[in-house]
């Protein structure tokens, strides 16, 4: 198979396995993502050959796919990461082609998952600091695989941003403000995501994260269809 044969291949199986979107990119464009300039972190790849990015709509009516589990992660994660095990494995197996499954945290040799979605065209970034995919908005999850694989840069155009137009429900219901002034302020989530963690804790239960500058997104009202 050439190349694009095996990419094309890759999206096909990646969509039949169940993922809802899927994209690719050269690794070499989150050398300067904005994430990795803003926050001066870069991940442990090399930067060489192509980064397939999956995305998994996660629907509101059951949110126990976003809940998180001490050393396992949540549901959702998991199937995404079975579905790039299996692509690593279809190209390792059958292509010849080395390949693995990115780890999901920077620190553990990860990368900028929503920077890539947008890089390979799958969406944009939103005010609320999710990538807004066209057809589910910002209920989508991203895990992503490594190939051994020269490519161009994808000529998929991410969609221009919804938000211009906007009330910014996202800046107006945050209960941490996360998003004032139109700046999305990671120490101010992070505080709520630990405040979660530690309500999740007294219980005994999985962490049901804050969802609001999601679910209040109108892009999320125009799902047209679920999984």
């Amino acid at each position: 198979m050439t190349r694009d044969q095996v990419l094309d291949e890759l999206m096909a199986m990646a969509l039949d396995l169940g993922a809802s979107v899927a994209g690719y990119l050269p690794a070499e464009l989150l050398r300067t993502c904005p994430s990795a300039m803003a926050t001066g972190k870069q991940s442990e790849n090399d930067f060489s050959g192509t980064i397939i990015i999956l995305g998994l709509f996660h629907d509101p009516a059951r949110p126990e796919m976003d809940w998180w589990e001490e050393g396992r992660s949540t549901p959702g994660d998991r199937m995404l990461g079975g579905i790039a095990r299996t692509l690593a494995e279809w190209l390792v197996e059958y292509q010849d082609i080395a390949a693995y499954v990115i780890p999901y945290q920077i620190e553990d040799g990860g990368i900028f998952l929503k920077d890539a979605a947008v890089l390979a065209g799958i969406g944009c970034m939103g005010r609320n600091n999710l990538v807004l995919v066209p057809g589910y908005g910002p209920r989508v999850r991203f895990r992503a695989l490594w190939a051994d694989l020269p490519t161009d840069a994808p000529g998929a155009v991410a969609p221009p941003s919804p938000c211009r137009d906007c009330n910014q429900p996202c800046e107006n219901q945050c209960p941490y403000h996360a998003f004032e002034g139109g700046r999305y302020s990671r120490e101010r989530c992070l505080q709520r995501m630990d405040a979660d963690r530690a309500a999740s804790g007294e219980k005994k239960r999985p962490v049901e994260h804050c969802r609001i500058c999601e679910l209040c997104c109108p892009e999320g009202r125009r799902v047209s269809r679920t999984s």
